[in-house]
């Protein structure tokens, strides 16, 4: 490549990485006039405020939090030190200065910020232009002419110098000549900066700026995890972008990148993911305001992009005894190491596998029919909720998919289940988080006169009808992300349904009984202690009970328990099930029971690295034991999150997994486009 082709190379993705702080910047204006931090000063830096979606406001919430609590704490430990200083290493347009003078948090402080010099004349000219701005720089003269130099603002408390922060001499010289003083205690902070560098330089920086700062904290937050599902959207969009993450699958973990500092002259490091950060070290109080500000309901979405994200501080000389950042004695995400088996399960695209928009969705809910008939009803897809159902059938050519008129309602995350002879039950669900469903409906079919698929389908289908049913006795509240499982008391049908959650309660802990013959909801005998309240989590009859497993708790923490609903002579009884080794907490997660084993598949989890495969739990024994998924035969991320699942033979050898996905944090929506199987007998 010519040398200026490699020039010109350069230059555009250095515009490019510039482009992610003006995007950056607006979705934090978004979370500031939402309420989830304050800053009046971040409007000055944008043309126009856009309203982010709720997931992105929290992303960069957490952020913000994380961000701020360092900074906080330098602050305070440094308190008694006759000077301190703040270093932004690609500060963008970051307006940390502004409020920490706003504060009355900046005595003895000088904040020094470094970017591309491009950007560094834009912040200089948007500074100008704002009287917002100017009023916190009142010893500030603005030179009438650009500066020849990098230094593009300089007061007394702020420097804002245009360099690059790749080029260690240059930086060096500027932030000498700008006044900075290398031995004083120094808050280095680097917000997804490093990344956009090829590693040898990111670690060069590293190393530098432990060099020349004996008394010094550095405070990095950037991107991990690069290799599941998630983390191959999110470098798929960066790399779109032209702003490729390089640093990402040299350290990939937090280990690695706690070892990256430590091995380039940081005395210590503490490193944890986001999740570890939220749950950990925002106090509850604190999180109850943030989850109260908008409704939500992207819980997957939210764990996974915190889980591929990391606040880290590294520190050296007196202040080395001093952590910024570090987990409770007793963390509500300890790290568990799954008990894995030698042996994967192999994944593949369901054979002749249709794929289009009655198949590709989240949120749905699915019902086995008969052999070679499952049904899915709802769900959110590229083209919004839906309110039909869809028929996957087995014919001689293989698996084909017919979408019917008979509505359900637009819903979400609400429970369908067979009832043989009688019919399929709807239950639950949402239209959006501030409106839970409460109608009960009746799919009745006729498996003998089943569409054939070849065929298009009329609007008449004689087959298949909807009926709301008027239910009598004391009906449960609205919700979703609930279960509602088949059962039989005193010869007679019934509907369990447990747990969810509601637009006031985060997840409820009650169970309910429906009559199905009689259509009223009737008072059964329970005992036992009841199970921690929750939603997402998997219901599954057994032994003329009802196993639950796993689920979102009320405090935002994935549960990892199995507990039985085992039938009396009078009634049930709740009895916790001894589970050894311990599952991997997690939730969003589907479940069947297949002779007697419990067969959970996918979900979320916070605790362990990658992403749940499949765990079996021997009922009988109580012996766990995960598989991973061998996915290699199918060509798009898998993401086994609000997703259904059926078993395709009697046998239970293998299932059929349908949807799943969604929106990945800011880099875009991922579904799955059509069903997977996945082989089971090496795990029964």
């Amino acid at each position: 490549m010519k040398a200026c082709d490699r020039k010109k190379k350069k230059h555009g993705k250095d515009t490019a990485v510039q482009g992610t702080n003006d995007s950056s910047v607006v979705s934090k204006v978004s979370a500031a006039a939402q309420g989830y931090f304050l800053d009046d000063f971040l409007q000055s830096f944008v043309c126009k405020v856009s309203r982010r979606a709720p997931l992105i406001n929290r992303g960069y919430y957490v952020r913000w939090k994380a961000v701020d609590h360092c900074v906080k704490q330098f602050l305070r430990v440094t308190e008694d030190c006759p000077r301190r200083q703040v270093l932004s290493l690609g500060a963008g347009f970051d307006s940390l200065y502004f409020r920490l003078h706003a504060e009355g948090a900046l005595e003895r402080v000088v904040v020094f910020e470094v970017d591309f010099p491009d950007v560094a004349r834009r912040k200089a000219a948007l500074i100008n232009g704002s009287d917002h701005l100017k009023d916190s720089l009142k010893d500030w003269s603005p030179s009438p002419s650009p500066p020849t130099g990098p230094v593009t603002i300089s007061s007394d408390q702020y420097r804002l110098l245009g360099v690059d922060v790749r080029a260690e001499g240059a930086v060096e010289e500027a932030l000498s000549r700008a006044g900075l003083q290398w031995s004083a205690p120094t808050l280095l902070l680097s917000e997804v900066v490093l990344t956009y560098v090829d590693a040898q330089r990111s670690d060069a920086v590293i190393g530098w700026a432990a060099r020349l700062f004996p008394q010094s904290l550095f405070v990095m937050y950037e991107q991990i995890r690069p290799d599941d599902p998630f983390g191959r959207v999110m470098q798929d969009h960066f790399l779109k972008l032209n702003s490729t993450l390089n640093a990402i699958s040299h350290y990939p973990n937090t280990a690695a990148q706690r070892q990256r500092f430590l091995d380039r002259g940081w005395e210590r490091c503490t490193c944890l993911d986001m999740n570890q950060f939220y749950l950990d070290l925002v106090p509850e109080k604190e999180r109850c305001r943030v989850e109260n500000l908008e409704p939500f309901d992207e819980f997957e979405e939210w764990h996974q992009k915190c889980s591929h994200y990391f606040i880290l501080t590294a520190s050296k000389g007196s202040l080395t005894s001093q952590a910024l950042v570090s987990p409770l004695s007793e963390s509500s995400v300890p790290c568990m190491l799954p008990a894995l088996d030698q042996r994967t399960l192999r994944a593949t695209p369901m054979q002749d596998g249709p794929e289009g928009p009655g198949l590709e969705g989240l949120g749905m809910a699915s019902a086995v029919l008969g052999p070679g008939a499952i049904l899915l009803s709802g769900g959110s897809g590229r083209g919004g909720r839906g309110g039909g159902a869809t028929l996957l059938v087995r014919g001689p050519a293989g698996w084909s998919c017919v979408c019917m008129e008979p509505q359900t309602g637009v819903r979400m995350y609400h429970t369908v289940t067979d009832v043989p002879g009688w019919g399929v039950l709807v239950f639950g669900g949402r239209t959006s988080p501030l409106n839970p469903i409460g109608s009960i409906l009746r799919m009745t079919y006729d498996l003998s006169s089943l569409p054939d698929p070849s065929v298009p389908v009329g609007p008449a289908l004689e087959w298949l009808s909807v009926k709301e049913l008027a239910c009598t006795g004391n009906a449960p509240l609205p919700r979703w992300r609930h279960t509602a499982t088949r059962l039989r008391y005193r010869g007679q049908n019934f509907l369990f349904v447990f747990g969810g959650r509601t637009e006031a309660e985060p997840a409820l802990g009650d169970g309910h009984f429906l009559c199905v013959e009689d259509q009223r909801w009737t008072a059964v005998p329970v005992e036992g202690a009841t199970p921690a309240a929750r939603h997402s989590h998997s219901a599954c009859s057994h032994d003329g009970g009802v196993v639950i497993f796993g689920g979102l708790g009320g405090g935002g923490a994935p549960l990892g328990d199995a507990v039985w609903l085992r039938p009396t002579e009078t009634g049930f009884c709740w009895a916790r099930l001894q589970v050894h080794p311990a599952p991997v907490p997690r939730y969003s997660h589907s479940a069947h029971v297949i002779g007697h084993k419990l067969v959970v598949v996918g979900g979320v989890w916070l605790q362990a690295e990658g992403v749940p495969g499949i765990a079996v739990i021997d009922l009988t024994t109580g012996g766990s034991v995960e598989y991973s998924l061998n996915t290699a035969s199918v060509p798009w991320p898998l993401m086994l999150h609000s997703f259904c699942s059926e078993p395709l033979d009697e046998e239970g050898t293998a299932i059929a997994v349908m949807g799943g996905g969604g929106n990945c944090f800011s880099f875009g929506t991922h579904l799955n486009p059509r069903p997977v199987t996945v082989d089971l007998r090496p795990a029964l």
